[in-house]
Order: structure tokens, then C-alpha cells, then sequence
């Protein structure tokens, strides 16, 4: 499966020109999508990743499935991708951290918050992992601009293309795994480094 060129950060380990693809679709502000990327951190980029048992043989794609039921979703979102255009090689770093804290980010925390204070929530954050002189290029991908009043801002195409390849194939909810751009519903969460490795064994 493929990624717009810019969007090569998407693809977290394993090489782009590995047999396989291991296509993963994660929600930020979803409690079972963080369990499944700190898996991705810590079992399977050492399993996939240099010198790991299948180095080489399987590439890892992580795929942005904001989903509407979590009201701040779209922000955080964006904020990832406004990460992944002004430092791409601190994306997954942000990420983790935005999974890391993503109860503060979550439906009651938030209610009383605006658009701008998210944002300005989602930037103090970045500034936490981000290079300090990409700030000012992330807040401003966040902004509003124009020309017309409903325009969006700087990563609304990068949003959309992500949505876009999450609902051609069908995914609904988050995590769901695609194996060779199938859907592997077994894989869950809750897995254990054992419960990959077999996994692995069966289709490797």
C-alpha cells in the first residue's frame, strides 16, 4: 500500500521495499489505539525493524483514522500531520507523546475548551518534542486562512487523504490491521510479543 511521497513518515519501520505491508489504523484520542502503539514501539519495530527477526520482510504503515465520535479527534489529527510536514523525522515521537496524553485531550476535558485553546494545547505539546523553531510553522499549518470562509488550513488535504484511504477500504473503527491490504480481525490490542511472532510465523 502506497503514501503520498511527503508522507513517508507515515511508514514507521521495516523499509519501503519490503514484501509485506502491515497497514495500521490508529485514532489518537481512542484508549485501544494507544495500547496498540506503544505495541507498535515496543514489539513490533523491534520485530521488523533492523536487525530484528523479520527485518527486512515487512514494512509498517501507520494510517491517521480520526473518527467523528471523539469530538477534539479532527484537531489532534491535525496537529500530528502539522508535525509530519515541518519535522517528519520527530512524527512518531509526537505521536507517541500525543497518545501518551491523550486523556487531555479527551471529550470531558475539553468541553469547555475553543478550537484556538485545543490548538494552543496541541502546540505547548509539540513544543515538548518538535525542534523550537518548527513551532511557529506548526501553529501556522493549524490556522485558518481562507480564501473563502469554510478553506481549512495547511494539512486539510493531508487530513482528507487519510480519510479518504481509511473509508475506500472500508475501516470503521479503530485500531484495524490490514495485512497485505486484507483485514486481519484477529489481531487485537491486548497483544503480546508471543501472540505476533505467531502472527509473523504463519504468513512469513
Amino acid at each position: 500500500m502506497s503514501l503520498q511521497p511527503y508522507m513517508k513518515a507515515q511508514f514507521i519501520t521495516g523499509g519501503t521495499d519490503s514484501p509485506h505491508t502491515l497497514d495500521i489504523f490508529l485514532d489518537y484520542v481512542c484508549p485501544y489505539s494507544a495500547k496498540m502503539a506503544f505495541k507498535i514501539e515496543n514489539i513490533l519495530k523491534p520485530l521488523l525493524g533492523p536487525g530484528g527477526q523479520h527485518a527486512g520482510k515487512v514494512k509498517l504503515v501507520f494510517r491517521l483514522h480520526p473518527q467523528p465520535w471523539h469530538a477534539t479527534s479532527t484537531y489532534v489529527h491535525e496537529a500530528a500531520l502539522a508535525a509530519l510536514r515541518v519535522s517528519p523525522e520527530n512524527f512518531w515521537t509526537f505521536s507517541l507523546a500525543l497518545f501518551k496524553h491523550q486523556e487531555q485531550f479527551f471529550d470531558i476535558p475539553t468541553q469547555d475548551l475553543s478550537a484556538r485553546q485545543i490548538r494552543e494545547k496541541l502546540a505547548e505539546l509539540a513544543a515538548t518534542v518538535l525542534p523550537a523553531d518548527t513551532i511557529p510553522a506548526f501553529k501556522d499549518l493549524l490556522a485558518f486562512k481562507g480564501p473563502g470562509l469554510n478553506s481549512g488550513n495547511g494539512v486539510t488535504d493531508d487530513l482528507k487523504y487519510n480519510i479518504k484511504f481509511a473509508r475506500q477500504n472500508s475501516i470503521h473503527v479503530s485500531p484495524t490491521v490490514l495485512w497485505d491490504g486484507l483485514v486481519a480481525a484477529e489481531v487485537s490490542s491486548g497483544w503480546e510479543e508471543k501472540d505476533w511472532i505467531d502472527f509473523f510465523v504463519k504468513r512469513l
